[in-house]
């Protein structure tokens, strides 16, 4: 989905402007307000930045019931990577919207795909055409 035609992007706030420069690893987020906020500290070009905000919009449409919720299984390397991230502890709908989000938006820590996942990412893409 091309950044210039969804309204999800907003400029960060102040504090989060404030937690981005003292994370500039964090290139950006889905916000509790539903919107994506990219930091403009991040030293990503504008492809990755891209890729970033395709990623967390991916989040924010499944938080919000827009597209449907991922239900396929995680590979024992998808676990085994997010056991050394944040979503470690995190609930099982939440490490697969991560998942998600990272084979749609195409960032290699997703692994590779299952049929089953990668049948969910085509059905995500035609309900994002959708709603555009």
């Amino acid at each position: 989905m091309p950044l210039g035609k969804t309204n999800m992007i907003r400029k960060p706030f102040p504090s989060e402007l404030e937690y981005f420069k003292k994370n500039p690893n964090v290139s950006g987020m889905a916000t509790e307000d539903n919107a994506v906020i990219l930091n403009p500290y991040s030293p990503l070009s504008e492809r990755e930045k891209q890729a970033v905000a395709q990623n967390e919009m991916v989040r924010v449409l499944i938080r919000t019931g827009k597209v449907p919720k991922p239900n396929f299984s995680l590979t024992k390397e998808q676990k085994d990577f997010l056991g050394t991230t944040s979503y470690k502890n995190a609930k099982e709908e939440d490490r697969l919207a991560t998942i998600a989000a990272r084979l749609f938006s195409g960032d290699p820590t997703s692994g590779v795909g299952t049929q089953e996942q990668k049948d969910y990412i085509r059905l995500l893409r035609t309900e994002m055409e959708r709603i555009k």
